[in-house]
């Protein structure tokens, strides 16, 4: 009963345990490359953003020259002083609590989705209303309609 399928048995074949987590990893590291290929490097933690963009400011204001040659070299040693100090309160913070930075990022992502959707739902609102006035046979409208909304005139008499 020799069959071709099967396996000699003094030598048992056994599978690699890591085979799957191997492919996995290969397949992770080429996506990340084709990735950085294509959209280029990613953006850093909110922390290393801060950091990028003190950095950028401070060399901007360094690399401006006010008039006069005392009172721009006082001016620019005056502002580079300040920034040195920011920063140097600001790192320690920075260094300590970095998942601080991504939380207050998140959280005004959040806040920009509500301030957008109730600023999209006012606008849906005023041109509904203008349309309405161009149809007044319409008068069904919203049922979740609570009224025109701004100002409106009672006669108290």
């Amino acid at each position: 009963m020799s069959d071709a399928t099967e396996r000699p048995a003094d030598r048992p074949v056994e599978p690699d345990a890591d085979a799957w987590e191997a492919a996995c990893a290969e397949d992770l590291a080429a996506e990340q490359a084709r990735r950085r290929a294509e959209y280029g490097p990613q953006q850093g933690s909110a922390a290393e953003e801060l950091r990028r963009l003190a950095d950028a400011v401070t060399d901007k204001l360094a690399a401006i020259q006010l008039p006069g040659a005392l009172g721009g070299t006082a001016a620019s040693s005056a502002v580079g002083q300040l920034l040195r100090q920011a920063k140097a309160a600001v790192e320690p913070v920075i260094e300590r609590n970095p998942d601080v930075f991504d939380h207050l990022a998140a959280a005004g992502s959040e806040l920009l989705a509500a301030y957008r959707s109730v600023v999209e739902s006012s606008e849906r609102r005023w041109t509904r209303d203008a349309t309405a006035d161009d149809h007044p046979g319409d008068e069904a409208g919203d049922p979740r309609d609570d009224g025109p909304a701004g100002t409106e005139r009672i006669d108290l008499d």
